[in-house]
């Protein structure tokens, strides 16, 4: 039986002053709220103790009684409890050993954000209306919602450009399953060229943070020398550098978007390598390319678009020589240094390192959908096999 698939459709909007004054009371309101009932968790844990959902719940309701913080009741209660839930789960994937301990929330480096639920919206006849507001918000509807959504949550969030937006959560019927191809690909992501297939095509690398550097630099420039503070000058010249950032994030993106999306369309089987780019960008002479090219953000959509589409995503361990591996014979080289583009091996092929990576990774996958078994016996890896078919994780796309 077919799952149906929720979905975040995020939009740009425009408040009015009122608005604008009434969501950025909200999310310092959340942001208080996160905070406090994070250190009365934290100050519980100090004792041994469990501190849950419902009894933070309790403890905003004294919290409202308060005068110190009687100004929670002002902003709707909803985006309250909202991130005591959120606080709930990052609690629960501590425990589960899925992320680290929560952290506090910074008025000047957290994510402005608030969610509703059903009972503090309105949406109706292409308007939506948020709890505590006079009237709709002016969004952008650049693209239509599902016939007949009826979202479940909406996320109001600004970045640090200063722009708003808006995302509704709801079913999206469109997203059903693709017809089976019966073609697999090895995808070999580089910097030269942003990835590389086996079938010998090369994606460009765009460089889009080398294309606005020099923006970049000269904004970041001008921020250095106001004085530190909450100045206007200085709001006004970090907000010009957020817009560089937001532009070059943008454009990386939607490249990415198109990407994935046509390489889950046209193939029933993907096999990329497991990079650890944490580890890789402390590379100071590499750090700023690798982190432009975006490899992680690159394996997440290929994650969760393989799961929505009924693909199947098979990732190779990372101590896999794809590149010093022959396609042709078999055979390992010694060393394979990164200014070697080309190489010939003993048997007489001669390969492209980027291409021979690639079609090497997808041997390795076809081996583990085939069988199950790893490829690369010359290294034992903790997991036993050198490729393992990914199991995406359970996300909001």
């Amino acid at each position: 039986m077919a799952t149906r698939v929720k979905r975040a459709f995020k939009y740009r909007f425009h408040p009015t002053d009122a608005q604008a004054a009434e969501l950025s009371r909200t999310f310092g309101c959340v942001r208080k709220v996160y905070n406090l009932a994070l250190a009365a968790r934290t100050e519980a844990w100090t004792r041994q103790e469990r501190v849950n959902y419902n009894q933070t719940s309790a403890m905003l309701t004294v919290w409202k009684k308060t005068e110190e913080l009687a100004y929670l009741n002002e902003v709707s209660s909803v985006p309250l409890q909202q991130a005591l839930r959120h606080l709930q789960l990052a609690f629960a994937n501590f425990f589960g050993k899925r992320s680290k301990y929560p952290r506090f929330k910074s008025r000047k480096k957290s994510r402005k954000s608030a969610e509703y639920t059903t009972s503090a919206f309105r949406f109706h006849g292409g308007e939506l209306q948020l709890a505590k507001m006079a009237g709709p918000l002016a969004i952008v509807w650049s693209r239509p919602l599902p016939e007949g959504a009826c979202p479940s949550t909406v996320t109001v969030s600004q970045d640090a450009a200063g722009r708003w937006f808006v995302a509704p959560l709801c079913e999206d019927p469109s997203v059903v399953p693709l017809a089976a191809t019966g073609t697999a690909i090895g995808i070999d992501a580089g910097l030269n060229h942003l990835v590389t297939l086996s079938t010998g095509e090369k994606v460009a690398n765009l460089r889009h943070e080398r294309r606005d550097r020099a923006r970049l630099e000269k904004a970041q420039r001008e921020l250095s020398r106001k004085a530190k503070g909450d100045g206007a000058n200085r709001a006004k010249a970090r907000r010009k550098v957020a817009r560089i950032h937001a532009r070059i994030t943008d454009r990386r993106r939607d490249g990415l978007h198109k990407l994935t999306s046509r390489l889950v369309r046209e193939n029933q089987t993907l096999v990329i390598e497991d990079l650890t780019v944490r580890n890789m960008v402390k590379n100071r002479s590499l750090a700023r390319a690798i982190g432009d090219v975006a490899w992680r953000e690159l394996r997440m959509m290929l994650e969760y678009k393989c799961s929505w589409y009924g693909r199947e995503l098979v990732v190779v361990d990372r101590w896999f020589p794809s590149s010093r591996l022959c396609s042709a014979c078999g055979s390992l080289q010694e060393k394979m240094p990164l200014n070697v583009r080309e190489w010939t091996c003993g048997c007489g092929a001669t390969h492209d390192r980027d291409v021979n990576a690639a079609k090497n990774l997808l041997a390795a996958g076809l081996a583990v959908t085939v069988c199950g078994a790893g490829v690369r016996p010359q290294r034992r890896t903790p997991g036993g096999q050198s490729a393992t078919k990914q199991k995406p994780s359970r996300r909001e796309p």
